[in-house]
């Protein structure tokens, strides 16, 4: 069954630092694009990062010299490294995937999800 779990989300104080992992399981596709997303209360979801089985990456521009996306080489752990946190990054982080592109920034272009971790950051 595929499934995607994160973890690491909690809360810090402004500037703070926290590491979000994502574990994937089962996906049917020998390689795949995976990002992350974000949706903050009464807002929409967000894209805030990507990253491709061959290792492009790109960053939204409000997080950009902040987050380091990365993942392990088998493509079974995708991790976001959320460095010098403001409040504005408070939200469910969501973690994706879908083997049907090399890189997407469009949520609807994937396929799994994971069920979200919170992060809170406090001023």
């Amino acid at each position: 069954q595929v499934k995607l779990v994160e973890s690491g989300g909690g809360s810090v104080q402004t500037g703070g630092s926290l590491r979000l992992s994502c574990a994937l399981f089962e996906l049917p596709y020998n390689s795949y694009c995976m990002a992350w997303f974000r949706q903050a209360p009464g807002k929409e979801r967000e894209w805030v990062a990507v990253i491709s089985s061959d290792d492009d990456y790109d960053y939204a521009d409000s997080v950009k010299g902040r987050f380091t996306i990365s993942r392990t080489n088998d493509n079974r752990n995708l991790y976001l490294q959320m460095t010098n946190l403001k409040p504005a990054d408070t939200a469910m982080y969501y973690c994706a995937a879908d083997g049907r592109w090399r890189l997407t920034r469009d949520s609807e272009d994937y396929n799994y999800w994971g069920q979200g971790t919170q992060v809170t950051v406090s001023s």
